[in-house]
């Protein structure tokens, strides 16, 4: 599955290929709506006063004609248990966005969403979670290398 985002789609072209699968979209992996803020520049975004909400209080931000951070992590994390539910028992990749990644990495791990800045998230690195009957349980954040050995402890 892949965000509805051209990027997205041509990142999950390969694998979906690698596995005699096609790319399907799934609209809650899109990346966050960022709004009147779209397309602006990152170092004239710094100079906004909200830019300190942003870093510092992100569960607090809305952006201006967008949404919030909170909306974005509960869309990421109810596509994302959606596809868990449609696909039991199945591995499921998903081709997203850093800041849709981030926060539903924060919410496997019970970490509160104002730190999930914290976590780095490179461009088509893998991350992967386990969704157990328990929990969730984070296998890997950011990976660049051989998944061959990705399997809970």
């Amino acid at each position: 599955y892949a965000s509805p985002m051209e990027r997205t789609r041509e990142t999950a072209a390969p694998i979906a290929r690698a596995v005699g699968r096609r790319v399907r979209t799934a609209s809650g992996l899109i990346e966050c709506e960022f709004g009147a803020w779209t397309g602006r520049r990152l170092k004239d975004l710094m100079k906004l006063k909200a830019w300190s909400t942003v870093q510092r209080q992100p569960s607090a931000f809305r952006f201006p004609k967008g949404e919030s951070f909170a909306e974005m992590q509960a869309r990421i994390t109810g596509q994302v248990a959606d596809l868990v539910a449609r696909h039991p028992g199945e591995t499921i990749v998903c081709v997203s966005h850093a800041d849709p990644i981030r926060a539903a990495l924060a919410q496997a791990l019970g970490s509160p969403l104002d730190l999930f800045q914290r976590l780095v998230v490179g461009p088509c690195s893998v991350s992967a979670v386990l969704h157990g009957p328990e929990r969730p349980t984070v296998l890997t954040v950011n990976s660049t290398g051989p998944l061959g050995g990705l399997s809970p402890s």
